[in-house]
């Protein structure tokens, strides 16, 4: 990963190559952001630059993620007793040469393991410590880079707090974490913390322009929606008609809600709409409720006459934007907002979907007759 291949971010990266160039690197950071934002391609572009530095061959090897004084952890399931990031190298190292801004969620889509819990473990950490227990290969720097360090259970995070204390002599450690609420706090006072914020809208106009056939019309209402995450740009460009899939999914979601208080019958089909919903992957499932977020926010700028904020409406199969727009105000949004929330970080934990999007499916028809 070159520096000019990171989409925006010119701030930070200038801050990263000073620090090298002035030999500042602590020997410990953690880069705090969403996987979107360029986390990781920025702590590889980083390490690439130190490596580099020292030998002037290591760019094509860390560019392929082969360099052997470069190593990873990240989170793996349980597969015969073993947890070994090792073990799952090269469908990482397909990944993320593939698609470097790669979330969470597509790792776990990568592995097709939905219904597994992946985590870092301490044998991890072990391992890890042997390596790092050997002399460099180049005789010069070892780089730990550690993707998703927010994924680390207990055992993992003490042992590696012992790592974080004594490390070996020239060892880089670098950390990426969506957010550093779920870290041990004695680890993060012995990091220094790198927050990468969201690509700004400019930046990130420029990235996909230069990278994609895209119109000018779609390029705006994909960059409202990406929210400053590139990999959900790429994502949205990619999907074709599944954004088609979702409306019809929603506008059946919606006109159930609105008929269950006149007739319970609609109840049942709220109940099969949750079950369809429900075999889907669990990243299509997760995109789905951020779409349906997206469509709540535009009926309540379109509500209170935001209109120029509005920059995409459902009227698809004879649905009544405007008509719908009036039921979403201040009086609900909020509740309606909290409880999509809600299902996302249930089917993160691996919630039953059925259960979740049944519950969410009842709880809108509750809402939406919420009066201002």
């Amino acid at each position: 990963m070159n520096w000019e291949n990171i989409a925006g971010q010119e701030n930070l990266k200038k801050l990263l190559k000073e620090s090298i160039a002035e030999n500042r690197v602590s020997h410990a950071q953690l880069f705090v952001g969403k996987e979107g934002y360029g986390t990781l391609p920025m702590v590889l572009a980083y390490a690439k630059e130190v490596l580099q530095g020292e030998n002037a061959h290591a760019a094509s090897k860390v560019e392929h993620l082969n360099h052997l004084d470069l190593h990873f952890s990240f989170p793996v399931f349980t597969d015969n007793r073993n947890s070994l990031s090792k073990n799952k190298f090269e469908e990482f190292r397909e990944m993320i040469i593939k698609s470097p801004y790669s979330s969470y969620d597509d790792w776990t889509a990568f592995l097709e393991s939905e219904n597994k819990q992946l985590f870092i473990s301490a044998d991890e950490i072990d391992d890890q410590n042997q390596k790092f227990s050997l002399k460099s290969f180049e005789g010069g720097t070892k780089i730990l880079i550690v993707w998703r360090a927010d994924k680390m259970n207990i055992s993992a995070s003490n042992k590696f707090l012992k790592f974080l204390e004594e490390p070996p002599a020239k060892t880089i450690i670098l950390l990426t974490a969506e957010s550093a609420e779920d870290m041990l706090p004695t680890i993060l006072s012995r990091t220094q913390i790198v927050e990468v914020p969201r690509i700004i809208d400019e930046d990130l106009e420029i990235y996909l322009k230069t990278n994609f056939n895209i119109s000018n019309d779609k390029i705006g209402e994909v960059i409202h929606q990406a929210q400053g995450d590139l990999n959900i740009a790429i994502k949205l460009l990619q999907s074709g008609n599944k954004s088609d899939e979702f409306e019809t999914f929603f506008i059946q979601w919606v006109r159930d809600a609105f008929m269950v208080k006149k007739k319970p019958a609609f109840l049942k089909n709220i109940i099969l709409w949750a079950r369809e919903i429900a075999g889907w992957n669990r990243e299509k499932q997760k995109n789905f409720l951020n779409y349906c977020s997206e469509i709540f926010r535009l009926a309540l700028l379109q509500n209170y006459q935001s209109e120029s904020l509005v920059y995409k409406k459902i009227d698809a199969n004879g649905f009544n934007w405007i008509g719908f727009s009036k039921f979403i105000s201040g009086a609900n949004i909020e509740s309606i907002l909290e409880e999509i929330s809600t299902a996302d970080l249930h089917l993160t934990r691996n919630g039953n979907p059925k259960i979740v999007w049944t519950d969410l499916g009842i709880k809108l028809s509750r809402y939406i007759h919420k009066n201002s």
